[in-house]
């Protein structure tokens, strides 16, 4: 019924739905923190976060010689990233001061990456 085609687009609608509704229905939080939540976000999803995890996991699909460095590039731009982002967001919307968005930001990353060599462990180990 429906195709990859229309999954992406949804996605592209979601996601700038994310972007829409941060900016309409956050109240209470000055513009300079909404306006860094949404920078932050962008960045996030991007080129250099989400959508450059993707190209690689996409031009590494097959590839049996694919290394460690790579697949740590994959986990860290596609979960990693996200995870932090969530975390990030909300400290920036909590009024939390750069050290401590900082520090939750890289615990975030962290977590995000044993994510995923947890779920790798568990499919190769029986």
């Amino acid at each position: 019924m429906y195709g990859e085609d229309t999954a992406v687009l949804t996605g592209d609608s979601l996601l700038s739905f994310s972007f829409e509704h941060i900016a309409r229905e956050t109240k209470g939080v000055s513009a300079d923190r909404i306006v860094r939540v949404i920078a932050h976000l962008g960045k996030a999803v991007g080129s250099e976060g989400l959508v450059a995890g993707q190209i690689v996991d996409i031009a590494s699909e097959g590839d049996s010689s694919v290394g460690i460095e790579t697949l740590e590039y994959i986990h860290v731009h596609k979960t990693a990233v996200l995870l932090e982002a969530s975390v990030v967001v909300g400290a920036i919307l909590g009024g939390a001061n750069e050290d401590e968005i900082d520090s939750l930001g890289q615990y975030a990353r962290c977590v995000g990456l044993l994510f995923q060599v947890s779920t790798l462990l568990m499919l190769l180990l029986p």
